[in-house]
C-alpha cells in the first residue's frame, strides 16, 4: 500500500510552508493589532502565538520572509524530511513567538522570520541525525554565527541598513531554539519506537 501523500518525504513539510505563506496572504490589509504578537495579550488571546507569523508590517518584510519560508521550504523538500519534522516546526510555530515573553520590553512582533529560523534549525538536525553531520552541523554553525552577529542581548528592536522596518532578533533566537528543541524531542520519539519495534 503506497503512502499517504502527507507521509511522503518532505510533503507534510511543503504542506505547512503553504500553510503559512497563504496566511501571510490573507493577513495582508487586515489591522495589525489584531493579529501581532503582543505579551500583555498573551494568556486573553493565545491564538497570537500562531497569527503573528502572518503579520508583515510592510511589502519588503513580506517579500524578505517569503524568500526566507521559499527556501527553507525547499531545503526541508531536498532533505526528505518526514512527517515528525513537520509536526516539530509546527509545534515550533507558536512556541517561537511564546519564547518572547522573556523580552516584555518587545511590545509587538509580527513575521514569519522566527518561524523560518525554527524550520532551518529541523532541518539542520534532521541532516545531521540521517548521518550528514558535516553538512548539518556546518549550515548550523552558520545559522548560530549568524545570530550571534545580530547581538540578539541588546535592545529588542534594531533598524538595519536597507530595511524599512525594525527588527526583534531575539526572535531568530527563538525560533532557532524552538525549532531544536522540538526536532530533538521528534528524532528522540521516533527512535524510542523504533527500539520498542525491535525488542
Amino acid at each position: 500500500m503506497k503512502p499517504a501523500w502527507w507521509q511522503r518525504p518532505g510533503r507534510a513539510w511543503c504542506a505547512l510552508a503553504l500553510l503559512l505563506a497563504l496566511g501571510s496572504v490573507f493577513a495582508v490589509g487586515q489591522p495589525v493589532a489584531l493579529l501581532d504578537w503582543q505579551p500583555k495579550l498573551a494568556l486573553a488571546e493565545p491564538w497570537r502565538a500562531l497569527s503573528a507569523a502572518f503579520v508583515h508590517y510592510s511589502v519588503q518584510h513580506g517579500v524578505g520572509n517569503a524568500a526566507g519560508l521559499t527556501l527553507t521550504a525547499a531545503f526541508g523538500l531536498a532533505a526528505r524530511v518526514p512527517l515528525r519534522s513537520a509536526v516539530a516546526w509546527l509545534a515550533a510555530w507558536p512556541l517561537t513567538q511564546i519564547g518572547l515573553l522573556i523580552e516584555p520590553a518587545l511590545g509587538h512582533y509580527g513575521g514569519l522570520s522566527g518561524v523560518v529560523h525554527a524550520g532551518v534549525a529541523i532541518v539542520c538536525l534532521r541532516v545531521i541525525v540521517a548521518g550528514h553531520r558535516a553538512v548539518g552541523g556546518a549550515i548550523l554553525a552558520a545559522l548560530v554565527l549568524k545570530l550571534l552577529s545580530e547581538s540578539p542581548w541588546g535592545a529588542p528592536l534594531r533598524h538595519p541598513a536597507g530595511w524599512d522596518i525594525a527588527i526583534a532578533p531575539l526572535a531568530h533566537v527563538t525560533g532557532t531554539v524552538a525549532g531544536l528543541l522540538c526536532g530533538a524531542a521528534a528524532e528522540g520519539f521516533a527512535a524510542l519506537r523504533r527500539r520498542a519495534t525491535t525488542t
